[in-house]
């Protein structure tokens, strides 16, 4: 018999009457200072801003987007938008004019909610004609059809809507690691599965506190922040900008974060930048000092408080693993798609074997069909593509699993652990097959390797691009480096896996020239397009590090 779970609005409203008076939301806005929004300061902008939408008599179920940064007016338009019967179409918010116009022509969104942005000018020729546009707090200077203020003149909504289950609450755009991206459907039933079985594997309650910086148009944030805030009364922290992102977290203390590895790496990067590697190592080996260095560096970076932390997105080096627990702090794995809400595998706390990503989440359903694919159902499982049935076909079996498109195997306990992806796995020369994933995640290990991407298909042996961090070390130095790392990195591959080189690109590879999605990761088609030409030439050249004329 299916075990009960709680819609989100249904949970919101219990929250808005049971603690009127409790901080939910902190934003800040320039020169340190912040606003603070309780649940009944939350609730109330939301209602009037629901009034509002309602009046414009919209058909039930119409498409409002949402294109913003992080910030409480995004929570807070979010469930305006459920409240007044509609669905949400989040964006994110460094988008191209060219992105934005697909996503919301796609989407047939009748409505577009502006906010905190870096560069609208180059977004805005993105809004059709015809769309109304409505500027919330913090947003740009701009010409926009109505503002905030506006939708708060209203009078409050007196009623507490309650969606079906099967009602569709929101289209989420993947970022478009493979070509478009596609709106993938999820109802508040998928929701409110994911978000009640979630919330309850870490206990995690109202006296926690969670910062929110990563796009929370993506699922991960939506329902580590959004929708775990919601169910379990934790406080939410904004970032600001880059710039103040180490005071944002000071500030924050959060006691649970989610990461991509490319954060959890930033952060060990800011450490060495202030100390060198080889002296941290040696404090942290010392008895009793060593506990007290590592407490030291987490509270440095504001991670002092952190009893949850969490990585997905991609995989997690097992030497970064092993830094931050040689710092007192289990960094744990999560594992999910878009269209499974983001809930799919995660480590628990005292549970973790490093190199497997853990268990699967309770309620879901986890089977290795043939070819190595993972495949996972659940009450999290998305509707499926909007205006796309062949797409959904190919990605649902018809007995209700999602074909996740990654290659995995099972321990005894019922633990992950991914192998690859099956779109991404190449052929050498040779008719050998090469999974490029564990080789960059190895690769990545060194200390100056920021970013990899391992190609070779049609080559005789594969070659790792990389993009290094900045360092003051000679370049012989650094090849010598990278030399033994390679040697030692292929010691441990397959011989048809081994890498002919290293190539070091000059490029940066950033989500504002295209080479990585809004959630980090590299975009494999535009990085063969952009250096395809070459790979030949590298290949054929006799050095292990090549760096890119």
């Amino acid at each position: 018999m299916p075990v009960a779970f709680r819609l989100p609005l249904q949970v919101f409203f219990e929250r808005e009457a049971r603690h009127p008076r409790k901080t939910f939301l902190v934003q800040p806005v320039g020169a340190g200072e912040v606003q603070t929004l309780t649940w009944a300061d939350v609730g109330h902008q939301a209602r009037c801003a629901a009034h509002w939408l309602r009046a414009r008599e919209l058909p039930v179920g119409s498409h409002i987007a949402l294109i913003s940064k992080n910030c409480a007016h995004w929570i807070i338009a979010d469930l305006a938008i459920w409240m007044a019967g509609h669905v949400s179409v989040p964006l994110y918010p460094n988008l191209t004019a060219d992105s934005v116009a697909h996503v919301l022509s796609h989407s047939e969104a009748a409505l577009v909610f502006i906010g905190k942005l870096d560069d609208w000018p180059a977004m805005a020729p993105g809004i059709p004609a015809g769309v109304p546009s409505v500027s919330l707090p913090l947003c740009p200077k701009g010409s926009f059809d109505f503002s905030w203020a506006d939708l708060q003149a209203c009078s409050p909504i007196q009623d507490d809507p309650l969606p079906a289950a099967s009602d569709l609450a929101t289209i989420i755009y993947t970022s478009g690691t493979t070509g478009l991206p596609k709106g993938v459907m999820h109802s508040f039933g998928a929701l409110g599965f994911a978000a009640t079985r979630g919330t309850e594997l870490f206990g995690l309650g109202e006296d926690d506190r969670l910062l929110s910086y990563l796009p929370l148009c993506h699922v991960a944030e939506r329902m580590f922040v959004q929708m775990a805030s919601i169910y379990t009364g934790q406080t939410v922290f904004f970032a600001e900008s880059l710039d103040t992102f180490l005071a944002d977290l000071r500030r924050a203390q959060p006691t649970a974060l989610f990461g991509v590895p490319r954060i959890w790496t930033k952060f060990q990067m800011g450490v060495y930048a202030k100390i060198p590697a080889k002296r941290l190592d040696t404090l942290l080996r010392l008895p009793f000092i060593g506990k007290r260095v590592g407490h030291k560096v987490l509270a440095g970076l504001g991670l002092d408080a952190l009893r949850i932390a969490l990585s997905g997105a991609a995989p997690v080096p097992e030497a970064l693993l092993r830094w931050y627990q040689r710092l007192g702090l289990d960094v744990l794995e999560v594992y999910g798609m878009t269209e499974s809400c983001g809930y799919s595998h995660v480590c628990r706390p005292g549970q973790q074997k490093i190199g497997w990503i853990g268990l699967p989440c309770p309620g879901v359903e986890v089977r290795i069909d043939p070819t190595g694919e993972v495949q996972v159902r659940s009450g999290a499982t998305m509707r499926g593509y909007f205006k796309d049935p062949q797409k959904t076909a190919e990605t649902l079996t018809t007995d209700g699993f999602l074909r996740t498109g990654d290659k995995g195997e099972q321990d005894a306990d019922g633990r992950l652990r991914l192998t690859g992806r099956l779109k991404e796995i190449f052929k050498t020369s040779k008719g050998k097959y090469v999974a490029p994933a564990p080789i960059e995640n190895r690769l990545a290990e060194h200390a100056r390797i920021e970013q990899v991407c391992v190609v070779g298909d049609g080559l005789t042996a594969p070659i790792g691009l990389c993009v290094l961090s900045a360092g003051a070390q000679d370049r012989q130095a650094l090849r010598s480096s990278l030399e033994r790392w390679l040697e030692q990195v292929n010691g441990g591959l397959d011989k048809h896996e081994r890498l002919r080189q290293l190539v070091v690109v000059k490029d940066s590879w950033a989500v504002e020239n295209g080479f990585l999605t809004p959630t980090l990761k590299i975009k494999r088609n535009v990085i063969e397009s952009t250096y395809g030409a070459q790979f030949q030439a590298w290949s054929e050249r006799t050095e292990a590090i090549v760096w890119q004329d």
